[in-house]
């Protein structure tokens, strides 16, 4: 079985992941609160293309961060969603360290001040997406 990284960033797959993430975080952003839905509107009307620019681009900082989950499920033949599922906080902290060290050198205003409004969120926002994202995971991954 291929890595995680290598499975998710494969050329042949990746555009489907993308439009698959894509649905995931609207599907997510259709059940918040106002605030976000505000935030990820302001964000994704920076410049046509830019949450697919963004997913693209952050897809194998992500694959690297899940990985060592990915392989622990794996390698103690767990049922990935399950153990991402009991490991969301984990998962998201992972996901997120990139997040802010990538909204940290952003050089576009309107990007950093979304991100910081929304930052003490993020937390809770991720974890409640991490059992959808691991099924995303569970069918590119294998």
């Amino acid at each position: 079985m291929p890595s995680l990284v290598d499975a998710l960033n494969d050329p042949s797959k990746k555009p489907t992941i993308v439009e698959d993430c894509l649905a995931l975080i609207d599907a997510e952003v259709k059940t918040k609160n106002l605030f976000i839905k505000a935030g990820y509107k302001t964000v994704s009307g920076i410049k046509p293309g830019f949450i697919r620019n963004v997913v693209s681009d952050l897809l194998p900082e992500f694959a690297g961060a899940l990985e060592p989950m990915h392989q622990e499920a794996v390698s103690a033949g767990k049922d990935v969603v399950a153990h991402f599922s009991s490991n969301a906080g984990r998962a998201a902290d992972a996901m997120l360290s990139i997040t802010d060290k990538k909204a940290e050198r952003s050089t576009n205003g309107v990007v950093k001040k979304a991100y910081g409004s929304l930052r003490g969120m993020a937390k809770s926002n991720v974890e409640s997406a991490i059992p959808a994202l691991a099924r995303l995971i569970t069918k590119h991954a294998s």
